[in-house]
């Protein structure tokens, strides 16, 4: 073939690619610059300004991308829109100070261009309401003044410790023998909680999950300053610190999430670094079709912090159709990464055949707009799974804030009374997490709480508790129903999980809902649970804890013992079934010195177990 035809050939296949490529933008695009509207890098100026003085042109419904030059930008609480909002498992203080806010906006690419936007006090930066086909890409989010202390341990003995603070990023203050941090406004809040991280590899160093960090009494200390900046700590500390070690110490109670999603549909998060938050990371509730792509709530090493990202990094709550996590990064959180959930009603009161009066649980589960005419619930029982039978909404009717009256298309059932619960069934997503990096962060790395289909793959888990925990609750406050369809395949189990004790975190993998009535006439919680082609490195016993499956499948996976941390586990066993039926344990690649090599089977039938693991493990009964 001539060289001159090769070219002209190639040639057009180059020009059609660019025309392909180029029909895929939308030719009808608008950029709104926001140096066009008077934002430059400031320092100590509050940029929120320039954004309302663009919010206007935003609000028409065509293709538009909102532009940042690249820089930083410091955000106060003045001149920020404030609004009424009931965010889950957030103090209910009011008004909310949204600084960056999306009402009724359609069609929007927000372009940080690695911009670093920096926050004071406590405020929303990010809040998206009612808001369509949104993505908020490449951008930093922090705070000056985090609202978690931190402190490195110079020193300890058996009469003090000495720890390094640093008063320009956390302010404090001594009273009465106490450290006081202050949160702005003139507030400030006591010294509650703690967790020690390790100095070189950043982990929760184990057997310090909560309370155990310092002991028993720990807060029986008496402070003194000794020079700026260092504090001394009158206190024989039942457990002590690693000199050298940082502790990361709670003060405030969450107030306001990094960026909050609700009843919004088709929003992607893209390439967001979040360093801290007053409260959750990102809050999504009553939302569909979320995508998160490489968002990372880690701590800001350039500040040489360890506490990372928000209180917890990701909360889904009442949302439906599709959750994608995708190679993400969780690191240095006080509570779990990622919890994907339901919160749920009590029955106060059955009013009539169809129709019921309902409140929400707690302060903390009040959310807006539980249920709309036409959705679907389900009724749980305190004791017990949620019924198989399904219910339409009529009507919704507010009594006041926190109760409301339900009417119901059909009769209800004569045995619902006070004390029941009510499940959402319209408002439950199916959920895939993928490629992701949960680092030690407190507590389970992953809480799924969803029937919906759950697709877990391909992610690595170093979380100070379970890595993935399966829970599910029909008695206190957040009551939801059964998981039906869960994958966990892929991913890898490093020696990092399971190194402190949590409550419900009972191994490795934990599934266990609260059933406090559990009997062998109680039905069967959890259905359809496949863990398979996995790679586990457990330093302790348990691997597995299993509480109410019926479909439990353990297969194909690779258990190799590690021997970094010494065992402290009281639970004594390699897999514990209870209350399980159909359970398969097989196929798997174990190594000879695993501790336990058991299974433990409490009202599981044996014959309900199928393994091929007879001749290496023990099968003890109860």
């Amino acid at each position: 073939m001539r060289p001159g035809f090769l070219i002209i050939l190639f040639s057009w296949l180059f020009t059609v690619t660019l025309q392909a490529s180029a029909s895929e933008i939308p030719n009808d695009t608008t950029y709104i610059f926001l140096k066009d509207y008077g934002l430059y890098k400031t320092r100590k100026n509050n940029a929120i300004k320039h954004f309302y003085k663009a919010l206007e042109d935003l609000k028409t419904d065509q293709p538009k991308v909102l532009v940042f030059s690249t820089g930083t930008y410091h955000f106060y609480p003045d001149g920020c829109e404030t609004r009424v909002y009931y965010e889950a498992n957030t103090l209910n203080a009011h008004p909310k100070v949204c600084a960056f806010h999306f009402e009724n906006i359609k069609n929007l690419v927000i372009d940080g261009r690695g911009s670093h936007l920096i926050f004071h006090q406590e405020m929303q930066p990010f809040t998206f309401f009612n808001c369509q086909n949104i993505t908020l890409k490449n951008v930093t989010i922090d705070w000056e003044q985090p609202f978690i202390g931190q402190a490195e341990v110079l020193r300890v003995n058996d009469l003090y410790m000495d720890i390094a603070l640093n008063p320009r990023e956390t302010p404090y203050r001594l009273e009465e023998g106490k450290i006081f941090f202050d949160v702005g406004n003139g507030q400030s809040n006591e010294w509650s909680k703690t967790l020690e991280f390790d100095r070189n590899d950043r982990y929760i160093v184990p057997h310090t999950g909560d309370i155990p960090c310092l002991g028993e009494d720990w807060d029986a200390y008496s402070a003194e300053a000794t020079m700026p900046g260092i504090v001394r700590l009158h206190f024989n500390f039942k457990r002590k610190p690693q000199i050298g070690n940082f502790l990361i110490m709670q003060h405030a109670t969450p107030t306001h999430a990094g960026i909050f999603i609700t009843e919004s549909e088709n929003i992607t998060i893209e390439n967001l670094r979040l360093y801290h938050a007053a409260g959750s990371g990102i809050l999504a509730q009553y939302s569909k079709n979320l995508e998160f792509d490489r968002y990372q709530a880690i701590p800001n090493r350039t500040k040489i912090r360890y506490l990372g990202g928000g209180f917890d990094g990701l909360q889904v709550v009442n949302c439906k159709d599709n959750i994608l996590v995708d190679r993400c990064t969780f690191e240095g959180l006080v509570n779990e990464p990622v919890r994907v959930y339901s919160i749920s009603l009590r029955v106060d009161e059955v009013v009539s055949a169809n129709q019921v009066k309902c409140s929400y649980l707690n302060k903390q589960s009040e959310i807006q707009n539980w249920a709309r005419p036409g959705d679907v619930v389900s009724f749980i029982g305190r004791n017990s799974d949620s019924s198989s039978e399904t219910y339409t909404i009529k009507t919704v009717t507010a009594i006041d804030k926190e109760h409301f009256s339900l009417q119901f298309e059909q009769a209800i059932p004569n045995s619902l009374s006070a004390g029941d619960v009510i499940e959402n069934l319209s408002w439950i997503p199916d959920l895939t997490i993928k490629n992701s990096n949960f680092k030690s962060s407190r507590a389970s790395g992953l809480v799924v709480e969803t029937a919906g289909k759950v697709e877990i793959e391909n992610n690595t888990f170093e979380s100070s508790g379970s890595a993935i925990r399966i829970a599910g609750d029909a008695n206190t406050s957040l009551k939801t129903g059964g998981a039906t369809d869960v994958s966990i395949s892929g991913n890898i189990f490093t020696s990092l999980c399971n190194t402190s004790a949590y409550r419900y975190n009972e191994a490795i993998i934990s599934i266990y809902p609260i059933i406090p009535a559990l009997n062998d006439d109680t039905p069967v919680y959890h259905r359809n649970i496949s863990i398979q082609n996995n790679r586990f490195n457990p330093f302790d016993y348990p691997l597995l804890y299993a509480l109410s499956v019926n479909g439990l499948t353990f297969s194909g996976n690779t258990v190799t013992r590690s021997y970094d941390f010494a065992p402290f586990h009281n639970r004594l066993y390699t897999f514990s079934l209870e209350y399980c039926k159909h359970v398969e344990i097989t196929d798997n690649n174990i190594s000879d010195d695993l501790l336990g090599k058991n299974i433990y089977l409490k009202k599981t039938p044996e014959n309900l177990l199928k393994t091929d693991m007879e001749s290496i493990f023990t099968i003890e009964k109860y």
